[in-house]
């Protein structure tokens, strides 16, 4: 421990000290500033025992003994030049407050004792913050989050595993402005920390990331352009490789056009790594009070979508009095083709209703869900084809990351994917089927999916009954958000650990804030790039952390680096992709087996959807069966396939 004093504890009829809170003053060049972490210690023992208070600085004062300004405006005879000249120097003094992080021992609990002041050494922070009962030994499970610096001492800081991600508490919320890259930046390092340090005991672990904004999360597997010595240094002392994440894989739509993926990581350098993320009939209809107006949807359209989802999805269905015909819906199409069979029936029968729905509800009905894979084009398949997120069948792999890009998607498909996504993720966690023991979802603009005002949605209550029951099934949720207040209160309230970077200061007047003191509050809205404020249950107070920059390329800069793939004829996307599941293809090829389809341009892509997904060994085959299957009578005795062109110099893909 470090023997050096800093200043004494000092108290007053005016400012007595508490057990939570004392006062010190110190000489005028002592290194202590606000966020400062200091140890008392006393000469008078309390049950034999010679007691240590440890606290953080919260405020600081500067006296002299001037009672009012104006005395010292006589000294000088009204001419700040010669108050340097006085004859006689004031005496000033700093006083600070701390608030107490942690007496030892902890009972009696007691005011702060008259004692000594000394500067915190590493140990020091250790005991203070209470990471000597987590951060080492045996039963280590310290999760890094930055450094603590302050009067020369720099410490590590952890965060207690149980407390972050289950089960003693769990989930995390990052406060602050919009534009300093610092709650993208903290999440990556967080996670980064997780994967290296979650002790094998606290089972398997994987990072499900939903990219709201652009192309913040689009380059997790690429190294950082360049990482200052100063950030390499903090990675060796918090025991983190700089390096970009291991194990990424991600997951994207077709855009309407259906050309390219729906996102930004779209160089076809990278391609390869982001898998088509399309939804059909199945995996739609059970969410789709998400993407229907409930002012529009009554009880009654309600009812009929049940029965639908009951008695005709996925299983034979025949009604001889009103269907011509057996049904087996398995797609939006189908499902088409079942509602006009039905309502033709309906219309010759002269009735209508059918099995207690009246016609007006059924035609209602029918309009709204199959206009759902109009309006989510490009992530809903008429025909059923689904590409989906390892949920079951080869589950979720140890420490990786998944992000699901839906930046470019409409605000219902966001919704969509938002609330299929959880749920099956809870669904298989229950289930023990997801190949991990632990999920964290981090999904950034929480105050826009999970307002403390509006209507309560279904993404809303998804993020709330996380927030609330997730962490018994493992399922731990990240939030990010530049308005904390604007946050519903129970899923901030439900976050065990706390992250704020630089504040507004609009936001820190209201009363979410007002435990803090004032000194605080401002240091917070003045925070730079790399420096946090952290609130864990183990730290008594607040604590300021730095961490940093992330070992990944950035959005921007990997935007520059790697160019999305620019809007193309449908046949060169089309060359483009197939190319890399058969090098052999050209652009001549393609042109040529387009005339099987005529102006079927949604078989076209059904045709290259199936193809990409099967990755089948003799693609030009694939390609073409998956067509011929599409393409009706008339178009197939109308455009016979035309034999294969030799490539021609003016081929690009020739």
């Amino acid at each position: 421990m470090s023997t050096a004093i800093l200043g004494r504890v000092v108290a007053t009829e005016r400012r007595p000290n508490t057990p939570h809170e004392f006062h010190f003053w110190t000489r005028l060049d002592a290194p202590v500033g606000i966020g400062t972490i200091v140890r008392v210690e006393s000469d008078r023992p309390v049950n034999g025992v010679l007691p240590r208070t440890y606290g953080v600085v919260t405020e600081g004062f500067g006296y002299t003994d001037l009672a009012t300004p104006l005395h010292d405006v006589l000294g000088a005879d009204g001419d700040p030049a010669l108050a340097s000249a006085a004859p006689t120097e004031r005496t000033e003094i700093r006083l600070y407050t701390a608030a107490v992080l942690r007496h030892v021992p902890e009972e009696p609990l007691q005011p702060v004792a008259m004692g000594t002041v000394h500067l915190a050494s590493e140990a020091d922070v250790q005991a203070a913050l209470r990471m000597d009962g987590y951060a080492s030994g045996p039963q280590r499970r310290g999760v890094p989050v930055g450094l603590y610096r302050a009067g020369g001492t720099e410490a590590a800081v952890h965060l207690d595993a149980d407390f972050l991600l289950g089960p003693e508490a769990a989930h995390l919320s990052i406060s602050g402005v919009s534009g300093l890259a610092t709650k993208t930046s903290a999440v990556e390092w967080l996670l980064a920390g997780i994967f290296a340090h979650l002790p094998p005991s606290k089972g398997r672990v994987a990072a499900v990331c939903f990219n709201v904004k652009g192309p913040d999360l689009c380059f997790l597997d690429q190294p950082a352009a360049a990482l200052a010595d100063e950030d390499r240094a903090m990675y060796a002392a918090l025991g983190i490789p700089a390096a970009p994440f291991g194990r990424v894989r991600y997951f994207a739509p077709w855009t309407a056009k259906g050309d390219r993926l729906a996102t930004l990581r779209s160089h076809e350098a990278l391609q390869d790594a982001v898998t088509p993320l399309t939804w059909g009939l199945r995996e739609t209809l059970q969410y789709a009070e998400v993407l229907l107006n409930k002012d529009d949807v009554d009880a009654k359209a309600d009812a009929l979508i049940d029965f639908i989802k009951e008695r005709v999805v996925d299983q034979p269905f025949t009604d001889p009095g009103f269907l011509e015909r057996a049904h087996e819906v398995r797609s939006f199409s189908d499902l088409e083709q079942w509602f006009r069979d039905l309502l033709r029936g309906m219309e010759s029968r002269n009735t209508e209703v059918w099995r207690t729905h009246h016609v007006a509800t059924i035609r209602k009905v029918r309009n709204r869900l199959t206009n759902i894979s109009t309006r989510c084009k490009g992530l809903v398949t008429d025909d059923g084809l689904v590409s989906d997120l390892p949920f079951k069948d080869a589950g979720f792999e140890d420490r990786t990351v998944y992000v699901v890009d839906v930046a470019n998607l409409e605000e219902d498909a966001q919704d969509l994917v938002f609330a299929r996504v959880v749920s099956q993720l809870r669904e298989a966690l229950e289930k023990r089927q997801l190949g991990v023991e632990q999920v964290v979802v981090f999904v950034d603009e929480l105050n826009k999916y999970a307002p403390a005002d509006g209507p309560d949605t279904y993404v809303r209550k998804m993020l709330l009954d996380i927030a609330e029951r997730g962490r018994y099934l493992g399922l731990v949720l990240f939030g990010a958000q530049q308005f904390r207040s604007q946050v519903h209160r129970r899923v901030v309230g439900n976050s065990g650990t706390a992250l704020f970077g630089r504040m507004d200061p609009d936001e820190l007047a209201t009363p979410g804030y007002q435990t803090l003191a004032p000194a605080t509050k401002a240091r917070l809205a003045t925070l730079e790039k790399g420096q946090l404020m952290v609130r864990h249950p183990h730290f008594g107070q607040p604590i300021f952390v730095r961490f940093p920059r992330p070992a990944v390329l950035t959005g921007r800069e990997g935007v520059e680096r790697f160019p999305p793939v620019a809007e193309r004829p449908l046949e060169e996307a089309l060359t483009a992709q197939l190319r890399r599941l058969d090098p052999t293809i050209t652009l001549g090829w393609v042109q040529d087996t387009l005339a099987l389809a005529g102006d079927d341009e949604d078989g076209v892509l059904r045709a290259r959807n199936r193809t990409v997904q099967a990755r089948p060994d003799d693609v030009k085959a694939f390609f073409r069966a998956q067509l011929r299957k599409r393409a009706t009578p008339e178009v197939a005795g109308r455009r016979a396939p035309a034999p294969l062109r030799t490539p021609a110099s003016d081929d690009p893909y020739g």
